[in-house]
């Protein structure tokens, strides 16, 4: 390698004969300036190393993330300029110790031919960083497919997983047995917790009181139940029954009336047409049949309201459409051929349609018979009869299959009845003009949807003027004025403007009854008998009575009386399994406050009735015979009073000693021939060789 010594100028001798690149190196003065870098000013960069520079950068950017960010191989980087460089990476390539060292350095490389020139060297360099940059970038989007595929795989496992895992709990669902620990065995399977509930549409509280229920009477003596249970305003069927399958006020669940129109879906419930009320949207809340099923216990419904609509995709094992005209006996044969099927650890029991956990049972008659002849009538008395020969019929049963002290029993009504006359009846057309309302909701009672919602102010006020005059309605607004006790104001299904009689009366417009013109022509108004009243009214009180293993009382236990609402949770816990959320909150098991035999206990309450008017016929005073009267059974029939808001009730223990009685004349002598052929034929069954029980068919 030649030497070299620096002259005065800073030249090196000799220099003429130097290369323009050997020169570039003399043309500066010494210092320790940074702007030289492997031997070469920073500001005399040539091209080619500008590109591997370029090169560099673009190679760290791929390998490395912006702004402090870690890269890929989790180093850091920092801004200079436009080019980054690696915190805490390698050191730089070369140790500045002064120009003459680096400069030696580099001509060595020159000389001995080891180095090349600089042009060589960038186009060699970028070509190779290009192709490294190149392979990166490729084995960077083949990392990324692979990633892409193996996720989308992993993912397509896990949904495919989930589908099974799901399929999977459907199945061990609906075909999971009881825990054989919770069953008993009647000597021939093993039966889990299970409960018939019945319902006997109509039947007022006070019917019990008529001598005309042998079979419920002593049901009450063996099990548990209030003197009455209250029913949910409004009291008529579809909404109290809705509520004793959830245990929602009306106004929670939806169904607020047999009638009613919905303001957001512009569609109207009508309970008799499948078209208007079979739909799910009506049906909010959790039913019975749902609950049950949804915790894998079978469910057989036998026409009970609502139970025919798909409220949601858990439905119950068995459903029976309602037959209005279905005999009684039938309805037995269905109950009892429920309990027969095989139960879940039985062989040959279907996987989904075991023997059922609950029955419940929907008996239409008394309410019915109680609508068309009125609730102190002649008929009304036979069709309790029948029902109360219903239940004997399957406590019986339930009796020869060993299963009384095995299955709960649950007798309940929804509502009482009123007795109607058109003496008792108010024209709609004297209070309101129908015209200025586009829809009018539930009966008897008025829910009353103005045209022009901005009329209603002043259509309430009309209202309330007119019936200062008619002290047998009341008038309320829903958002202002109705009363709490009824929970019937927070839902819009609700109308907005009502008129609600009294106990006993009825509201009509002309299209359906001249009140007038019926006067003068002695029309009888039907139905004879109403109910939909205040639900507190004693005229409208309902029943529960409960028997078996989910209810070990004392016989004939007494608890205080209770609203409908608690019926749910009473019928989950009977049959061990958790209720929705509810407005009730009684639970099992139940609190007796003593037994109806005791001294403090009040008497049995028959509530008067409003009367019938006599017709034709002249109104007559039976004080003449009213020793003969208190004589036979059925005296509640045959004595009524004067018409009370919330009449005083009279007693059976202790009945008035004079009472005058307003009544149609043949309706009192068809009464007394009625209780005289009762006495003739337990007369002849009871003493007469070869008499034997009369059957009585069940009236429909």
């Amino acid at each position: 390698m030649s030497r070299f010594s620096n002259n005065e100028a800073g030249k090196p001798a000799g220099s003429d004969s130097f290369s323009g690149d050997e020169q570039t190196l003399y043309d500066h003065p010494t210092s320790d300036d940074e702007g030289y870098d492997d031997g070469r000013p920073s500001g005399e960069a040539m091209d080619g190393d500008r590109d591997i520079l370029e090169s560099e950068d673009e190679r760290e950017r791929l390998l490395t993330q912006k702004d402090g960010v870690p890269g890929l191989f989790g180093k850091k980087t920092v801004t200079i300029g436009k080019n980054e460089q690696r915190q805490g990476g390698r050191s730089k390539r070369h140790k500045k110790k002064g120009r003459r060292e680096e400069s030696s350095s580099l001509m060595y490389e020159m000389e001995e031919g080891v180095g090349l020139s600089s042009s060589s060297v960038s186009r060699n360099s970028s070509e190779s960083d290009e192709r490294r940059l190149r392979a990166t970038t490729s084995q960077r989007k083949t990392r990324r497919k692979r990633i892409c595929r193996r996720l989308a795989i992993h993912s397509s496992i896990l949904v495919l997983f989930a589908i099974l895992l799901f399929a999977a709990y459907r199945v061990s669902v609906r075909s999971k047995p009881t825990i054989p620990g919770m069953m008993k065995s009647n000597g021939t399977s093993l039966f889990a917790p299970t409960t018939i509930l019945i319902s006997l549409d109509g039947f007022r509280a006070d019917f019990l009181y008529r001598d005309l229920t042998p079979t419920l009477n002593r049901f009450i003596e063996n099990g548990i139940s209030p003197k009455y249970m209250l029913p949910s305003f409004p009291s008529v069927t579809f909404p109290n029954h809705y509520t004793m399958a959830t245990g929602l006020y009306p106004e929670a669940h939806g169904v607020v009336g047999n009638t009613f129109w919905d303001p957001s879906l512009q569609k109207e419930f009508y309970y008799t047409d499948p078209n208007r009320s079979l739909q799910p949207f009506w049906w909010g809340g959790e039913p019975l049949w749902v609950t049950a099923e949804r915790q894998n216990a079978r469910v057989g419904v036998h026409m009970w309201p609502g139970s025919e609509a798909h409220i949601t995709h858990f439905k119950p094992a068995y459903v029976d459409k309602f037959n209005g005209s279905e005999l009684l006996p039938l309805k037995v044969d269905r109950i009892m051929g429920l309990l027969d099927l095989p139960g879940p650890l039985d062989e040959g029991v279907e996987l989904d349609r075991p023997r059922p956990q609950l029955i419940a049972a929907y008996v239409p008659n008394v309410d019915s018979d109680g609508h068309e002849y009125g609730p102190n009538s002649t008929e009304i008395r036979q069709t309790i009869r029948s029902a109360d020969s219903m239940l004997e019929s399957i406590l019986q049963g339930l009796q020869e299959r060993n299963l009384t002290e095995i299955v709960n029993v649950v007798v309940v009504s929804d509502h009482g009845m009123a007795t109607t006359d058109v003496e008792r009846l108010i024209q709609l057309e004297d209070l309101v003009d129908p015209n200025d309302f586009e829809h009018v909701d539930g009966w008897p009672l008025f829910g009353l949807r103005p045209k022009k919602i901005d009329d209603l102010a002043s259509l309430h006020q009309q209202l309330l003027e007119k019936a200062k005059n008619v002290p047998q309605v009341e008038v309320y607004l829903r958002d202002k004025d109705m009363p709490e006790r009824y929970h019937f104001s927070r839902n819009k299904r609700i109308a907005p403007l009502w008129i609600i009689p009294k106990a006993g009366w009825a509201i009509v417009d002309k299209t359906e009854f001249d009140v007038v013109e019926g006067k003068k022509k002695g029309d009888v108004y039907h139905p004879r008998g109403l109910h939909g009243y205040d639900h507190e009214h004693p005229l409208m009180r309902a029943i529960f009575v409960a028997r078996g293993p989910a209810f070990p009382h004392e016989p004939n236990s007494r608890m205080e009386p209770f609203q409908n609402i608690e019926l749910y949770n009473i019928v989950c816990d009977s049959i061990g399994i958790q209720p929705a959320p509810n407005n009730g909150t009684l639970r099992l098991p139940l609190k007796p406050v003593g037994l109806h035999t005791d001294p403090e206990t009040m008497p049995n309450e028959t509530p008067s009735d409003p009367v019938e008017s006599a017709g034709f016929l002249a109104t007559i005073t039976m004080d003449t015979f009213s020793s003969l009267i208190a004589s036979t059974s059925g005296l509640e029939d045959a004595l009524t009073d004067p018409v009370e808001d919330f009449p005083s009730p009279t007693t059976s223990s202790a009945p008035p000693a004079e009472t005058t009685v307003s009544e149609n004349w043949w309706e009192w002598l068809t009464h007394k021939a009625q209780d005289a052929e009762e006495w003739v034929e337990d007369f002849v069954n009871n003493h007469v060789p070869g008499g034997s029980e009369t059957e009585t068919k069940p009236s429909t």
